[in-house]
């Protein structure tokens, strides 16, 4: 049995959202639940355009807690192809801190095989830095 890693290679990326809708879907008494949608893309080491889908608990401080999945299509190292991103995002003082991680199974034409975890912060409206460490199975 081999028990050794595979090789991870890192990968950076500017993001610059271009579009973004909210709207809520739970006014209840508390927090209020959002449901967001954003388009998005990556430039660096990941090249290509995402939508993601999240949803957001807003408080009246305006911080915020989410979770999300988006569908990178484009290109990482030149191979072509998709991968879905499952994120957390935290959201204090208009300054946006997120973790995510590939989902197994999810990439798809030269992608096919990637996993991967990495995140992304940046202040809202300025874009936001990302980092992938991915590796191929």
């Amino acid at each position: 049995m081999n028990s050794s890693q595979p090789a991870r290679t890192h990968a950076q990326a500017k993001i610059t959202v271009h579009r973004s809708h909210s709207q809520p879907c739970d006014e209840g008494t508390g927090p209020v639940l959002n449901e967001i949608r954003l388009e998005e893309t990556f430039a660096g080491d990941l090249e290509g355009e995402s939508t993601v889908h999240a949803w957001q608990m807003l408080r009246a401080d305006k911080s915020a807690s989410m979770v999300s999945l988006q569908r990178f299509n484009g290109k990482v190292a030149g191979r072509s192809g998709s991968f879905v991103l499952q994120g957390t995002e935290r959201v204090e003082a208009g300054k946006i801190t997120a973790t995510w991680f590939v989902v197994p199974g999810s990439g798809t034409g030269d992608l096919t095989g990637i996993r991967g975890e990495g995140g992304f912060e940046g202040q809202f409206g300025q874009g936001s830095t990302g980092t992938l460490e991915y590796w191929f199975e």
